[in-house]
């Protein structure tokens, strides 16, 4: 460890020693999502499952709630409810990462944990340097910087970065979030044998080819894994238009199917879909675990987007990550479920009910709470509109075959939406946490994620339909582990 190295992590901790009292008296902190102790957080870094435990690393900015030279926050956890706060696993202590330790993954090796990240460098003009960066460690926990294993190639910007490394028939694969020197967005491939040598293998997707071929002019954090007999690519376009009910955020993240060819380095795919169609997600990061399954944690927030509106501000500290979500591809689409270890969050406050709304507008009894899991199934609406209305502050309608959540915004005050097309809706899985509503549709079909802000005298629920809807509803306590 360095001097400089040294210096940092004190600086840091004693920032959060510093304002952990206004940070914990924030009404909006939530329950059970993981969030920075103090200052800002972002994309989720080197989500692993490595000797028996889960170990999420994180952007993390502990001196302010913006953006500037990034930290690797590190929590772990063995059952997705109980988190142990790691010490910082990354500084920015080095020359080819002055100016942040970016985002990157984690790949097992050996017995060892390899961290692959974007080494972030700007001179006083603001000239950029990427460098994609090693550090090994051997317990998970403390990590031996090797510095620089990637050069930039000469195809692309330094608008290069959050490498993402697997392993595949006796060979190691990254790939790089690019912008074509065309300033058009593109996913990198590079190849290696032993981690540290690294072959560029050109383009995977965008940059001129298929149907990502023009799709906006920066790719961020690609992640690419099979599933099931394909091959997907999650990637965060950025630069692209609102085209109806897509594309609405300022950035989107989403996936394309296909087949990787291994021995041509080639990936044929399809076309282009959102991964969830709420307000704040952003830079999924997914790992296998030793049960087989994909599993994801999300950014719930967009880059660029009013952050500094948010009331958390006041309290010194912005963002956090989604709930912990299990992929599965249902045909041609991938679906996202909540992971099955959540249900031990459940903390009483138990309640069940078979319900019928016959044009009418009201509360249930024992449906309420700022940290609370719903389950509504069986679902039946033939004609007619059905809403739900959250603290006052946010509000689901389905309304021929239109799914539209809608929000009060933090900035000003006014009523915006999103929405998706469904055949129908059938069922809803919803996790309210005093400031956050992540709301699965049809069993993972859609999902919708966003940040509110709601009253601290508006706790209600309310349930509604413009003609008959009939439903059974489920409501659990969930605990506060934060």
């Amino acid at each position: 460890m360095t001097n400089t190295d040294s210096h940092l992590r004190i600086k840091a901790y004693e920032e959060v020693e510093k304002h952990k009292e206004i940070v914990n008296q924030d009404p909006y902190r939530l329950h059970y999502h993981i969030m920075p102790p103090v200052g800002l957080l972002n994309d989720p870094n080197g989500f692993i499952h490595y000797k028996g435990k889960y170990h999420l690393f994180y952007q993390w900015m502990p001196f302010k709630t913006g953006h500037g030279a990034k930290f690797w926050g590190h929590v772990s956890t063995e059952d997705f409810v109980h988190w142990t706060e790691e010490e910082i696993a990354l500084t920015p202590s080095e020359w080819y990462e002055k100016n942040g330790c970016y985002s990157g993954s984690a790949i097992e090796h050996n017995g060892k944990m390899y961290v692959f990240y974007t080494g972030n460098v700007k001179d006083e003009k603001g000239n950029r340097e990427t460098y994609q960066c090693l550090a090994v460690s051997e317990d998970g926990v403390y990590f031996e910087k090797l510095g620089p294993v990637v050069t930039l190639p000469q195809e692309y910007t330094p608008h290069f970065r959050d490498p993402k490394v697997w392993e595949q028939d006796d060979t190691f694969y990254m790939v790089v979030g690019a912008q074509t020197l065309e300033k058009k967005g593109a996913v990198a491939l590079l190849s290696s044998k032993n981690l540290t040598d690294w072959k560029y293998e050109g383009d995977l997707a965008g940059g001129g080819k298929g149907s990502l071929s023009d799709f906006g002019y920066m790719f961020e954090c690609p992640d690419f894994f099979p599933l099931g007999e394909k091959d997907i690519l999650i990637i965060s376009p950025q630069g692209l238009c609102a085209d109806g009910m897509k594309y609405r955020n300022v950035y989107q993240s989403g996936y394309v199917i296909g087949k990787f060819d291994r021995k041509n380095k080639t990936y044929e795919h399809g076309q282009f879909e959102e991964l969830d169609r709420g307000f704040d997600f952003y830079a999924p990061q997914t790992t296998e675990d030793d049960q087989g399954r994909r599993l994801l944690f999300a950014w719930m927030s967009v880059p660029d987007q009013n952050e500094q509106d948010h009331p958390t501000v006041d309290y010194r500290w912005l963002h956090n990550m989604t709930i912990p979500r299990e992929l599965m591809l249902v045909g041609e689409k991938l679906y996202q479920v909540p992971v099955k270890e959540l249900e031990e969050l459940r903390n009483g406050g138990y309640y069940s009910q078979e319900m019928t709304l016959n044009n009418e507008i009201t509360e249930i009894e024992g449906i309420n709470g700022k940290a609370i899991e719903l389950k509504m199934k069986d679902i039946l609406l033939q004609q007619g509109w059905f809403e739900m209305s959250i603290h006052g502050a946010a509000r689901m309608v389905f309304s021929n075959g239109v799914f539209t959540l809608e929000r009060k915004s933090y900035v000003d005050g006014t009523v915006e939406n999103r929405q998706c097309l469904l055949d129908r809706l059938h069922s809803l899985h919803i996790y309210i946490d005093t400031s956050s509503i992540e709301i699965f549709i049809n069993e993972g079909e859609e999902v919708f994620t966003t940040r509110f802000y709601p009253s601290k005298s508006e706790p209600s629920i309310t349930f509604g339909a413009s003609k008959t809807c009939s439903f059974t509803i489920e409501k659990w306590d969930l605990k506060k582990v934060f």
